[in-house]
């Protein structure tokens, strides 16, 4: 992954929020309903297997408010309200984004938001924020550690990450991948949320498990949104018409589908040394979620991601 040097970043809606921070206050809405809640004590006696079982919610979380009556886009959660760290503040241009991967993180949220503008039109707004913290943080659908894993909640269109989850969990409990393209990969799945939630699917989850539940189709719908995002990645620009991305490599793409089968349910029960038991999964098996990436990749289209309108995912 190669950005282009000449290209200026949109710092805007990329912040952190430090360590155990607030990500913001109500206005007006209460948020003791808010979201799905982080499974407390679900980790039992701590260490690898924690680890593995809290990566289970990494996605789940994402699904945000999307059930919770009350909860929407529109006088939520500001998420303005904590003190920005100044993290990003050097981000300028696509050169600091070869340097950096905080400045990574910002070009590729920049790229995400003008595909999905030009995708979807007078129907797009783009996420709140993409929030960055470390340890700990209280959200419009509650509290997230940093075990947590990426999440977007739909309650405040925020999206949040401790990127100490790559290393400790992904590449480190779970023995995924690392790479320049992994966090790509699961920013995209996550704006993919956003998406969802701007198109109404986000809505139809019904609570339900299963590798043929509500619940694995919204998430493979993300992972498809990821991948049609990775097609259409070098055509991206910034405000001046600056092409934001140069090249995308067949090694992102491989990257890309080993992030996809370790954060798959099957390959995190085996981690777990647990049974693998279809019945209770929420976000799909390795290969559904890596044939829903490529799906996304190969077809290039919005209309071959329709996850719910068919019979099997």
């Amino acid at each position: 992954m190669r950005f282009n040097p000449k290209s200026r970043l949109d710092r805007s809606r990329v912040s952190d929020a430090g360590r155990g921070r607030s990500a913001g206050r109500s206005r007006g809405r209460s948020t003791s309903s808010g979201g799905i809640p982080i499974p407390g004590g679900a980790a039992g006696g701590g260490g690898v297997v924690a680890l593995l079982i809290a990566v289970v919610v990494i996605f789940v979380v994402g699904q945000g408010g999307d059930d919770i009556p009350g909860l929407g886009a529109d006088g939520g959660y500001d998420t303005s309200a904590f003190s920005d760290t100044g993290r990003y503040d050097g981000c300028r241009t696509g050169e600091d984004a070869n340097a950096s991967s905080d400045c990574a993180r910002v070009a590729v949220e920049n790229s995400l938001t003008d595909f999905w503008a030009d995708e979807l039109g007078s129907r797009f707004r783009p996420e709140e924020s993409i929030v960055t913290f470390s340890g700990g943080i209280d959200t419009a659908c509650g509290g997230a550690s940093s075990d947590t894993g990426p999440f977007y909640c739909s309650a405040d269109e925020t999206i949040y990450l401790d990127d100490a989850f790559f290393d400790d969990v992904l590449a480190g409990a779970l023995s995924g991948p690392r790479g320049a393209f992994v966090e790509p990969y699961v920013l995209a799945h996550e704006y993919g949320h956003h998406i969802s939630y701007l198109i109404g699917t986000l809505g139809k989850v019904t609570g339900e498990t299963g590798p043929q539940s509500s619940g694995v189709r919204l998430e493979l719908q993300a992972d498809c949104f990821a991948g049609l995002w990775t097609k259409h990645a070098t055509e991206t620009e910034d405000a001046e018409g600056n092409v934001l991305l140069l090249e995308l490599s067949q090694d992102d793409i491989d990257t890309a589908l080993a992030a996809a089968k370790a954060v798959g349910d099957d390959y995190i029960q085996e981690q777990s040394g647990r049974r693998v038991d279809e019945e209770i999964w929420t976000h799909g098996s390795s290969e559904q979620r890596r044939t829903w990436f490529m799906v996304g990749y190969e077809q290039g289209t919005m209309e071959a991601c329709d996850t719910f309108g068919i019979d099997r995912v």
